[in-house]
């Protein structure tokens, strides 16, 4: 009779894990035997991600993804109630909740938490009032008021990254909100998600998605303390067992568009109305996708330090410039520029200032070269000069000026920077690689005959 009564408490044990948790190993299926339940705490308003109810329940989009990820680990989960997130980073960093529930990953957070993979994907997005114009880029918004729920990764994130702007915290989602409603801050940054569920729920019909941030997307994953890496391995696999569809139609349970159904006169009318409005909006937004568009490619041909065209850029237009003057029956020249004893500068004043004085020589150059020219940056620190109409005495003197600048600028490193150039002019039986090869073969020379100087080479040169 022990014995049978012993074989019935197993296999009542058994049934009490989910099938689901069959994906578990002998040691972790021992582990949430003998450590469960488990305490977690969350952010108590965050709607619609995560909210605790006045009866104690962990209600939202995280709270549903939770529970399922709990049931496929075959798990038993304590919420541990906290007055806000604040309260809950703090609940977890003193041991009194194991893991918290929906939160991006980040250094400051890693110092005390391991993250399973990202239970739900959301971008992040600008909000403004209804006023203030598309923001394409938060880098040239210096001075402007930023408000954002403190302790959270956008905080984390924004002071590192766009430290022009002026940060204020607050306690809330809907402090933040109301302050850029009220004036008191030019925009906060938000979930996709919650901005709309925010701005429909609470009425806040001055506000506006006025841009996004790209690389801010919310990667929501379970934080599990580090002292239990094993737990963390469990609630992964309960993840790691939520398809897409599932994770849409819980987002979608919670962020729901109603529908009126039954139509009358005044009906038809809306829809006419609505149809003109999102025709009006598609090409509102068709041309901003144009300018984009053309925004995009012109990044794509500048180097992004120096705002000077990149390599692929001058390519393109040596391919071009040599064609025409060939075309044409003119000259055309190339000039290769070098910062001297650069690598010196980088290991001795450190990177910043290596960033600095490459911004300062590309400003010199585009003030010194013509109309007519094209310079960009070739690579690490060099610098190429497209010279078309132009012969080879008329290109060395262009570059003899250039260093000349270079020598006299006050660079304010404390020290005295130089340049060395190359300089070649396209002959009949030259090749764009045959100019370009000619041409670093003249810098090599300057180089070697003491830097700080021109050096030309023709086409008659032995190679």
């Amino acid at each position: 009779m022990v014995l049978i009564a012993a074989l019935l408490a197993m296999v009542m044990a058994w049934a009490t894990v989910p099938a689901q948790a069959a994906g578990l190993t002998e040691a972790e299926r021992a582990y949430v035997a003998s450590h469960g339940p488990f305490t977690y705490c969350v952010d108590p308003d965050w709607p619609p991600y995560e909210v605790i109810t006045p009866q104690g329940e962990h209600q939202g989009i995280a709270g549903d993804l939770l529970r399922l990820a709990a049931e496929r680990a075959g798990i038993q989960l304590t919420l541990l109630p906290t007055k806000d997130w604040s309260d809950s980073i703090a609940a977890s960093q003193d041991g009194r909740c194991q893991f918290l529930s929906f939160l991006n990953k980040s250094p400051k957070r890693e110092e005390w938490l391991s993250f399973t993979r990202p239970l739900f994907t959301d971008r992040n997005v600008i909000v403004t009032r209804e006023d203030h114009p598309y923001i394409d880029d938060l880098a040239h918004e210096t001075g402007k008021v930023m408000v954002l729920p403190r302790g959270t990764f956008i905080e984390e994130m924004v002071r590192r990254d766009f430290p022009g702007l002026k940060l204020v915290t607050t306690n809330s989602e809907a402090e933040a909100f109301f302050m850029v409603s009220n004036k008191q801050a030019d925009m906060t940054v938000r979930s996709m998600i919650v901005a709309v569920y925010t701005i429909k729920k609470d009425g806040w019909f001055n506000l506006k998605v006025s841009g996004e941030i790209p690389g801010y997307e919310n990667n929501l994953r379970i934080g599990v303390r580090k002292d239990m890496a094993l737990l963390r391995d469990i609630l992964d696999k309960g993840v790691a067992d939520i398809s897409p569809s599932e994770r849409n139609a819980i987002a979608n349970r919670h962020v729901s568009i109603s529908v009126q159904y039954g139509v009358d006169y005044g009906l038809i009318a809306k829809i006419v109305g609505a149809f003109m409005i999102a025709l009006l909006t598609s090409l509102f937004w068709l041309s901003r996708l144009r300018g984009m568009n053309r925004k995009l490619l012109a990044l794509s041909l500048t180097d992004p330090l120096t705002l000077l065209a990149n390599r692929a850029c001058l390519n393109q237009r040596l391919e071009q410039e040599c064609q025409r003057a060939r075309r044409h029956g003119t000259a055309f020249s190339a000039i290769l520029f070098d910062l001297d004893h650069f690598k010196r500068i980088n290991d001795e004043l450190g990177h910043l200032t290596g960033d600095t004085v490459l911004v300062q020589f590309a400003a010199i150059a585009r003030a010194t070269v013509r109309t007519q020219d094209v310079v960009g940056r070739w690579g690490g620190e060099e610098f190429l000069v497209l010279c078309p109409e132009t012969n080879l005495e008329q290109a060395a003197i262009l570059a003899e000026r250039l260093c000349r600048a270079v020598r006299e600028h006050d660079f304010q490193t404390t020290r005295r920077h130089t340049v060395s150039a190359g300089v070649a002019e396209l002959s009949e039986s030259d090749t764009v690689d045959s100019l370009l090869n000619r041409t670093d073969q003249a810098l090599y020379q300057a180089k070697n005959g003491g830097r700080d100087r021109v050096q030309a080479r023709a086409a008659t040169d032995r190679q």
